[in-house]
């Protein structure tokens, strides 16, 4: 359960969901909105994966819905992980163990508060002891109906048309007509539905993961060829007299511009990729988290957004990878003086017929050659 904010690292406040499907603290959310506006930005992400979100007109987050969790006490949770102990009591804020659980206002108190603690609430307390009682029935314990009238009513059916769970008396007075399933039976439904979009994010994974693996190989092939390149440039160069070392520092100067724009290529698409396999495993991650949670209304409540997020990841367009149009080498033209080029050409080298050419001597042979090859190169 998502019981902190990422932003402030404290206890959701007046918690809202993003698009993305994590939540965060209304106030932490619009103090986000409202520096961006300083800074002009239209927009702010997700912390946790990266998702833009557009910012209200009104510069408030509050439409967004509640937190898709479950409304539950965190203590109950907390009583069944056992990470209660050495927690303040908060009724006398003593480090007494916690050893009661009291419905009414939703916490643990010591053992010593109990009394005075149940005085306060004699009407609707129901105190439990967490080491006599099975705690896994006070975290299923049923949901009753918020409707007016409907209190006494356990929440045990689900309204297909209105995507909400409902009463008995619901079903009768305001629900009549609409497709009404027994609740455990939509849960087992949906929780099927939610794994079946939790596969398909799993699998789009793996073909995320072997594109950054296809990507990086590319980029090492790339910038080996770069550095392969310069290496013959600087052996050329080193074997010239002592007058031409200022040259070949601007020749380095050179390389170093394509290896850091090819480089920049690389990086960003990996990035890319990197951000969407972060957010499908996100994904992923609050989907089994749920699911093994095993929570029905955190199910019911869930699913429909679980959903649209998977289509969302899914039909988006997948970047391309950038694979370098280019293969640099490097081109001396010697007669009196030294002209030497980089070229950032289309062509492999290793599969030119022509390479006998490209030598010293056949440049020297054939300078109109050499002019009609560097037409359709690209000249640095």
């Amino acid at each position: 359960m998502e019981a902190e904010c990422p932003l402030c690292s404290n206890k959701l406040n007046n918690p809202r969901t993003l698009p993305c499907l994590h939540s965060f603290c209304l106030g932490c959310l619009d103090k986000r909105a409202n520096d961006a506006r300083k800074n002009r930005q239209h927009a702010i992400e997700c912390s946790v994966c990266q998702t833009s979100l557009e910012i209200p007109e009104t510069d408030t987050f509050a439409n967004l819905p509640s937190t898709i969790h479950v409304n539950r006490p965190e203590d109950v949770l907390a009583l069944k992980d056992g990470t209660l102990e050495g927690q303040k009591c908060r009724s006398c804020d003593k480090n007494n163990p916690l050893k009661i659980y009291c419905f009414a206002c939703q916490s643990c108190v010591c053992a010593s508060c109990s009394h005075s603690h149940q005085c306060l609430n004699p009407a609707s307390n129901v105190m439990i002891d967490k080491q006599n009682e099975d705690v896994q029935r006070l975290i299923e314990r049923p949901v009753m109906c918020s409707q007016q009238c409907h209190e006494d009513q356990p929440l045990e059916f689900y309204c297909e048309d209105c995507k909400v769970q409902i009463c008995l008396k619901c079903s009768i007075v305001s629900h009549n007509g609409h497709i009404v399933k027994d609740t455990q039976k939509a849960v087992q439904e949906q929780k099927i539905q939610m794994m079946e979009a939790v596969d398909k994010v799993r699998a789009e994974i793996l073909v995320y993961e072997n594109e950054i693996k296809e990507q990086t190989e590319l980029k090492d092939e790339n910038i080996s060829d770069i550095m392969n390149a310069e290496k013959k440039m600087t052996d050329t160069v080193e074997e010239l007299i002592r007058d031409l070392r200022e040259h070949e520092k601007k020749m380095k100067d050179k390389f170093r511009d394509i290896y850091e724009a090819e480089q920049k290529q690389h990086e960003a698409r990996l990035e890319n990729l990197e951000l969407i396999n972060t957010q499908l495993k996100s994904f992923v991650e609050l989907g089994l988290g749920i699911s093994e949670r095993n929570i029905s209304a955190e199910i019911l409540k869930a699913n429909h957004d679980i959903l649209g997020r998977c289509d969302e990841l899914l039909d988006r367009r997948k970047p391309d990878l950038y694979k370098s149009p280019y293969h640099v080498g490097y081109l001396v033209k010697r007669k009196l003086g030294l002209l030497d080029q980089i070229l950032v050409t289309k062509t492999d080298p290793s599969m030119c017929l022509a390479e006998g050419l490209l030598s010293l001597q056949g440049i020297q042979r054939d300078r109109n050659f050499m002019k009609k090859m560097i037409k359709s190169k690209l000249t640095f």
